[in-house]
């Protein structure tokens, strides 16, 4: 190996086997892998990170799709409205707990208004009581014939005479 400095001509000297030696070691320790204990933590690191992520990442999935069932329930409870502004009263002998919001015919929603990707009109169904002047609309994701409805199937939602939008 050469000295620093030097040019090779008059002067150079050639490799002896301690200059081999050395930079053997040095290629030695420059080539160092990762140990089993580093590949360990990351893969630790790793599935801590996977175990917080995708928890919420379907949470967030279940709430986008359910969007499609809040902008119906919304579309609902404003025929509703409409139909407290014309007879004074949510309630009507016609609306019985379970019942779909679109078999008495009495609400302007139709069922190609509530039929959606994932859910349908076989979803909303009517929950009060003729004795007291509120309601709650349900929207269970499991009685859903749309197409994309198995994507829903735990997927409920209530809303009521105050706009309320909540889990079930």
């Amino acid at each position: 190996m050469r000295k620093p400095g030097g040019s090779g001509g008059i002067g150079a000297r050639s490799a002896t086997t301690a200059d081999l030696q050395e930079v053997s070691a040095v290629r030695l320790t420059d080539n160092r892998g990762f140990t089993l204990i580093e590949l360990m933590i990351v893969v630790i690191v790793v599935g801590i990170l996977a175990a917080v992520a995708i928890p919420m990442y379907r949470s967030n999935t279940e709430d986008a799709i359910a969007t499609e069932a809040a902008a119906a329930l919304g579309t609902i409870r404003s025929a509703l409205r409409n139909y407290n502004a014309e007879h004074v009263t949510y309630v009507n002998p016609s609306f019985v707990d379970g019942a779909s919001v679109t078999a008495s015919g009495i609400l302007e929603v139709n069922n190609t208004d509530l039929n959606g990707r994932y859910f349908s009109s076989e979803c909303y169904t009517f929950e009060g009581d003729t004795t007291v002047n509120s309601y709650t609309i349900k929207c269970a994701g499991s009685a859903s014939t749309a197409p994309a409805a198995g994507d829903v199937v735990g997927v409920v939602r209530y809303i009521n005479q105050n706009g309320d939008i909540t889990r079930g």
